[in-house]
């Protein structure tokens, strides 16, 4: 019985303690609450007293310039008039676009985003044209100047995009086309197959078109796939060097040199006489990414000691802030002065202006016409050296 009366006195003597602490502690926040009243919140629209009157505003005293605020981009030169182009439309450029998308083509216009994209997909059918770029719409390469997506390990080759692209082509009654591809670095043989199969498909599908294309530099890969694009059926090897030498660190890829281009189109031209083909090479380069006047002679003298046939001239644009700055806007004036230079050394054909770009529509009908006159020589020497192998039989039997 103790023992219970004991244990008993135990409960009461905690009971009274938890009810002492919650009275201390009450007594604690009541204290709190009065000598801490909480912040009012502040109202939505509460005037701001940041001791500034009207007359500090009115003053007619300039701001230091520390504290004056300039709006736009003043690091770049500003865009001038010639540069600027229309939004592309129109019935033409609709059904192209839709063309394309059917047939899950892609196209440097759209990728390298082209200014000239409405001119040349808006024309009439038979005269509008896209530049087709093949292997897909990633490249191994992280040029600068360019806004291809890129990646080291692209998705693989469509099959099927070799005769998709004679089917397009064939629809639009072209006479002269022109190819572009991505560089394709983790293929074996750099996608050179892949481009010869498209335009030996062309070609059998529409054997009068004239077919251009723009090529990869095949680096690290065997010369012979370079031979291989260039016999296989194509009338125009075009390979860019871009800019040039001293600048082409900065331009291109560390993959890519001036003197590896080069290279490219001397052995195009060489292998494809080779084979008993005759073809026209081709290059273009940027103005306005750092180059010199004595460097652009240079780079003149040596494409021309390759034998490269036509250049072009263009004005490199900065196509997102992601990429290389613009160095100048070269005037159109200048852009005369280079063609004349160019016509001086001897090039075939020459195209230098503002918006000009390696495919470009001036340049292709002049290029077509120059080819299809070959084309007729070509074939009235063949008729001449058949009537005269037809004609000696008879006099000898005579």
């Amino acid at each position: 019985m103790r023992g219970l009366t004991t244990a008993v006195d135990a409960v009461r003597a905690s009971a009274s303690r938890r009810t002492l602490s919650s009275v201390v502690a009450s007594s604690s926040r009541g204290l709190a609450t009065t000598t801490n009243p909480p912040e009012q919140p502040r109202k939505r629209f509460a005037k701001l007293d940041d001791g500034l009157t009207f007359d500090d505003f009115v003053s007619g005293e300039p701001l230091p310039s520390a504290e004056r605020v300039v709006l736009g981009n003043t690091s770049q030169p500003r865009l001038p008039s010639f540069l600027k182009h229309p939004i592309p439309k129109g019935k033409s450029y609709t059904e192209i676009k839709k063309d394309l998308r059917g047939l899950k083509l892609h196209t440097v216009c759209e990728e390298a985003k082209c200014p000239n994209i409405g001119e040349c997909w808006g024309g009439d059918k038979g005269e509008a044209t896209a530049t087709i770029m093949l292997m897909g719409d990633t490249c191994t390469r992280g040029c600068r100047f360019c806004s291809i997506k890129t990646s080291k390990a692209p998705p693989p080759l469509d099959v099927h995009e070799p005769e998709n692209t004679a089917e397009a082509i064939s629809r639009w009654g072209l006479g002269y086309i022109v190819l572009t591809s991505v560089d394709r670095d983790d293929l074996v043989d750099g996608g050179a197959k892949h481009i010869a199969e498209t335009i030996s498909k062309i070609k059998q599908k529409a054997p009068k078109i004239l077919v251009e294309a723009l090529t990869p530099d095949f680096a690290n890969k065997d010369k012979k796939y370079i031979g291989l694009v260039a016999s296989s059926g194509l009338d125009v090897f075009a390979h860019n060097v871009e800019t040039v030498e001293r600048c082409t660190p900065f331009v291109r890829d560390r993959r890519a040199n001036f003197e590896q281009s080069l290279e490219v189109l001397r052995y195009a031209k060489e292998s494809a006489a080779a084979n008993g083909k005759e073809i026209l090479t081709k290059t273009s380069i940027m103005l306005g990414v750092g180059e010199q006047e004595e460097e652009l002679h240079d780079a003149l003298r040596r494409l021309r000691a390759v034998n490269v046939d036509v250049v072009t001239f263009g004005q490199y644009m900065r196509p997102t802030k992601r990429h290389m700055k613009v160095d100048r806007y070269v005037e159109p004036v200048e852009f005369a002065k280079w063609k004349e230079v160019a016509e001086g050394m001897g090039f075939l054909y020459v195209a230098s202006g503002p918006l000009v770009r390696s495919s470009y529509k001036a340049g292709e009908f002049f290029i077509k016409n120059v080819l299809n006159k070959r084309r007729a020589e070509a074939a009235k020497k063949a008729a001449a050296e058949l009537s005269s192998f037809e004609a000696a039989p008879a006099e000898k039997s005579a």
